[in-house]
């Protein structure tokens, strides 16, 4: 008891992820509070342009979430009503949520037993039966999961043999690589996500973008994420007489980023790479200290860079003498507040009410009850690591 009140006085709780602030951040925030535009302005077009030349995509739309930024990506596709999309249950409900808002129907390929992204030999396998009934998807979303790219020139290849179209959903995984490039290149896929919520690897409060090598789909997300409008001052918009400065031109929304969230990111992402070798480091320093528990660390293909947004290890009661629920309990009891990471997505209530049942993709499933994610961000300090791992040490190693 002594050691939990003692821990608690000094560090407090120690999240599984939080955003890392600083001076720098804030000054670039007041510069815009001090101008002339607060939305619509210099800021925005300055961040886009820095991640297209970050990342070497070609177009990119900031917009006030991931989630807004895949329906926009779906919808610039033509996902509508009667269309699948197809994606893994290990993510975030917004993945499958925002082909919903299309209404389209959707549906999940199981997960690879190590990466924990889609797996390639189902989604082989279930091609292949949706072909011959005539139930082809028509975008397949591939989520990098923590970090991790999914394996995406044999997605490539399948999509050229299938006909579908592929949105990267990299919400975790900007600063990530795969085959020496930087996520987000496109070279294998129509569209990629980035999410920039203050769990994830930089952040503008809450704020996504989605970017792209194709000038349509990037005009498209563009118009729809402002009401389905565009602007001109030309006299192309003098109409009978009429003054006609802007005109909907489809049924928008109202997804927008501001100045102030676009100053944070561009502040922010000057910081990336040392964010990401931050993050490696403590995922190294995890891989050994954990080496020798019974427990299964995170696995590294050797095509990708995980710009580790999570760090979940796998640990069952046959391996380890505790279930993850003993562990995930006795964490929680210690300050550490160590996460799940994901249940499957067709496990949620409304997916039940669509028709899932549980057992669906075994391996997710299987997942789903051996994982928990160990705190990871740059600003973890070496006592509360120390701490992490001296608590998972003594729990796991008592018989009792």
């Amino acid at each position: 008891m002594l050691s939990k009140i003692f821990f608690n006085k000094a560090i407090k709780e120690i999240p599984y992820s939080t955003q890392s602030i600083s001076k720098d951040d804030i000054d670039e925030v007041k510069k815009v509070l001090k101008s002339n535009y607060l939305t619509q302005g210099p800021a925005i077009k300055e961040f886009t342009n820095k991640i297209n030349s970050k990342v070497n995509s070609e177009y990119a739309i900031a917009v006030n979430s991931a989630t807004s930024a895949l329906h926009l990506s779906y919808k610039s596709l033509g996902l509508k009503k009667g269309d699948n999309l197809w994606t893994t249950p290990n993510t975030f409900v917004a993945t499958s949520n925002a082909a919903l808002f299309c209404g389209a129907n959707v549906d999940f390929v199981d997960i690879d037993s190590k990466t924990y992204n889609l797996c390639i030999h189902k989604l082989k396998e279930k091609l292949i039966i949706a072909n011959k009934l005539n139930k082809l998807p028509k975008i397949v979303t591939c989520v990098h999961f923590a970090g991790q790219s999914c394996q995406m020139k044999e997605i490539y290849q399948l999509s050229k043999l299938y006909n579908f179209k592929i949105v990267e959903d990299a919400s975790h995984a900007i600063g990530g690589k795969y085959k020496d490039k930087l996520i987000g290149n496109c070279k294998y896929s129509d569209i990629t996500i980035f999410s920039f919520h203050p769990v994830k690897i930089i952040t503008t409060g809450e704020g996504g973008i989605a970017v792209t090598n194709n000038k349509e789909l990037a005009q498209k997300m563009q118009m729809l994420s402002s009401h389905g409008i565009i602007r001109s001052n030309s006299k192309n918009f003098i109409r009978n007489k009429e003054i006609w400065n802007y005109v909907q031109e489809d049924l928008g929304f109202n997804y927008r980023i501001t100045d102030i969230q676009a100053a944070l990111g561009l502040s922010q992402l000057k910081k990336l790479d040392n964010f990401i070798l931050k993050r490696r480091k403590i995922a190294k320093k995890y891989d050994r200290e954990l080496a020798n528990l019974p427990i299964t660390i995170p696995f590294q293909h050797k095509d990708t860079e995980s710009s580790y947004h999570l760090y979940p290890i796998r640990l069952s009661k046959e391996s380890s003498g505790k279930n993850q629920i003993e562990v995930y309990k006795y964490l929680r009891s210690k300050g550490i507040l160590a996460n799940i990471h994901y249940i499957p997505v067709y496990r949620h209530k409304y997916y039940s009410s669509l028709g899932f049942k549980e057992g669906y993709c075994q391996e997710a499933e299987n997942y789903f009850k051996e994982t928990i994610s160990l705190p990871l961000y740059p600003k973890l300090k070496n006592r509360e690591f120390n701490f992490i791992i001296d608590s998972l040490k003594s729990f796991l190693n008592n018989k009792n």
